[in-house]
């Protein structure tokens, strides 16, 4: 299990980022995070990862547990060896170097189950089987989100934190990468889903955070994230009905949030 308890994140020593958040990633599960562009939400991967020192970031306040064990205050590789991988967003992957040489950079830490761990990937994406000589830049870009978790993959993680794994994929992508993290899942490794595209997100986990201005503002089951009106307008773009909104109506709320009441 993951668990993270009032942490509170600084930048700069001045800039207050995260305001006391605190959710908990049972083990096995799918959970979801949501939130618009400058919630946090990369914040609180990059406190979970041990990558803020590489921002001029540091946790003040908190903790952050696996297992029950302190892993707040490890070094990255630390983190990774622990069972902690994070697929970032935007993919950053290796473009000069082929697709297998990607993978076996993410087994740095699990340098004795590179063989076994590269049959997982090639299970999960064939495609990547296929052009594992080839060379990555010239990937899809849902090749390269592929290749992405699969490098995070390589390190056998029992958490995988995913950053926006749909950001700028067509609808039919986005389809195969929430196939793909149901399978990731269900071969054992719990997932924390930071997304945008909150209906493929909920679809899937168990539960779901809704963060804003670093703070976490709601707390549900998945299911009744999805009906909640809130959720609906301002997440999904939905009315009281169940209808579309336009952007206009989106972008120009009409009423404030019932949590910030």
């Amino acid at each position: 299990m993951l668990d993270v308890r009032n942490l509170e994140v600084v930048y700069d020593d001045v800039m207050l980022v995260l305001r006391g958040v605190s959710l908990t990633v049972p083990k096995g599960a799918i959970v979801a995070l949501l939130g618009a562009n400058g919630a946090g939400k990369s914040t609180l991967l990059r406190a979970l990862s041990g990558l803020l020192d590489v921002h001029d970031g540091e946790i003040t306040k908190g903790s952050i547990t696996l297992n029950g064990e302190p892993i707040h205050h490890l070094r990255p590789a630390q983190v990774v060896q622990k069972g902690v991988s994070q697929v970032m967003e935007g993919r950053r992957i290796l473009g000069e170097l082929t697709v297998e040489e990607n993978l076996r950079v993410g087994a740095h830490t699990r340098a004795r189950q590179i063989d076994a761990n590269l049959e997982r990937v090639y299970g999960l994406f064939p495609v990547l089987k296929g052009r594992r000589r080839g060379v990555a830049g010239y990937l899809s870009g849902g090749e390269q989100q592929m290749l992405a978790v699969g490098r995070a993959l390589m390190a056998s993680p029992e958490v995988l934190l995913l950053d926006e794994p749909s950001l700028g994929l067509a609808p039919a992508l986005v389809g195969q990468i929430r196939e793909l993290i149901v399978e990731i899942n269900k071969q054992g490794t719990t997932v924390l889903l930071v997304e945008q595209n909150a209906t493929m997100a909920l679809s899937i986990a168990s539960h779901g955070y809704v963060m804003e201005t670093g703070k976490i503002v709601m707390d549900k089951p998945a299911a009744d994230l999805l009906s909640d009106e809130d959720i609906k307008e301002f997440y999904l773009g939905l009315g009281a009905e169940g209808a579309a909104k336009s952007f206009r109506d989106v972008k120009h709320y009409k009423r404030r949030k019932r949590w910030l009441s």
